[in-house]
């Protein structure tokens, strides 16, 4: 299949740091069809990869970039702390294990998945995160699922800002207020969940939209993410489709339409309550 002559928009993150805003996430796929994924998109012209430890095909990720035969310092790769490996050395112990896995020095991004806050150690764990940085085994850090009140701890027991936040984002789950709360303190918004597991795609909205463009519901969807300024990273294993979620750079949602999206705000989620979920 030809490689997508779509131009990805970068996004630069608080440390200096660029990230493709678009790219292909892994959770859920098996190990064994993991590198072929990631092969089948790199040579679409994905470059930026989303793993995370608790998936469990980090492995399949490196040999999936090695068999793409383009260069490492080309794609962008995220992975994400184990939730039983918080804490300040389990934390840095569980990176070295990635990059033994990912077969590579470094990651591009390294997270905190969850913020566990029973457990009251995601302040020590980020101690470690900003060592891990200093010592250039991971390009930038951030975190995943954290509320207000997770990044107020951050902000005021450390002195490193994340890059970014990883939350679930959706049309159904729209987190204007977490959104705001990272634009006023530099930090990026990244978007799992982007389509909700399918459930907005059936959406009479999103379908009168996809409708409109010409284009899929889910390019409707992933379009709006872009537009919002979200880095988004859809998972599939179908070709055709991780070809045709990457094509959405040539139309444009107009503000009736970005309107229309605002609407289905539910305050839906299709995973965990970060406040309450212990991992």
């Amino acid at each position: 299949m030809a490689p997508t002559t779509t131009t990805v928009p970068e996004i630069e993150l608080n440390n200096g740091t660029t990230i493709p805003q678009f790219g292909l996430g892994v959770f859920q796929i098996p190990e064994e069809d993991t590198a072929e994924a990631v092969r089948g998109a790199l040579e679409l012209g994905y470059r930026h990869l989303d793993t995370a430890q608790m998936y469990r095909n980090e492995q399949g990720v490196g040999e999936g970039i090695r068999q793409s035969g383009v260069p490492r310092e080309d794609i962008f790769v995220t992975t994400k702390l184990a939730n039983d490996a918080q804490g300040h050395d389990p934390a840095i112990t569980a990176l070295e294990g990635s990059l033994q896995r990912l077969g590579t020095d470094y990651v591009d991004l390294y997270l905190i998945h969850w913020p566990l806050p029973a457990k009251h150690l995601y302040v020590k764990t980020w101690r470690a995160f900003e060592e891990i940085t200093r010592s250039g085994k991971a390009r930038a850090v951030g975190v995943s699922n954290f509320q207000p009140a997770h990044l107020d701890a951050l902000a005021e027991k450390t002195d490193l800002v994340p890059a970014v936040n990883q939350i679930e984002l959706h049309p159904y789950l729209q987190q204007a207020e977490l959104r705001e709360y990272h634009r006023a303190h530099g930090i990026a918004t990244e978007a799992w969940s982007p389509i909700a597991q399918g459930e907005v795609l059936g959406d009479d909205v999103v379908k009168g939209l996809a409708d409109k463009h010409g284009k899929s519901a889910a390019q409707v969807v992933l379009r709006w993410h872009v537009q919002l300024g979200n880095i988004v990273f859809p998972k599939s294993v179908t070709p055709d489709r991780v070809k045709e979620n990457i094509d959405i750079f040539d139309f444009e949602l107009d503000a009736d339409d970005l309107k229309a999206i605002e609407t289905l705000e539910a305050g839906h989620r299709t995973g965990f309550d970060p406040d309450t979920f212990e991992g």
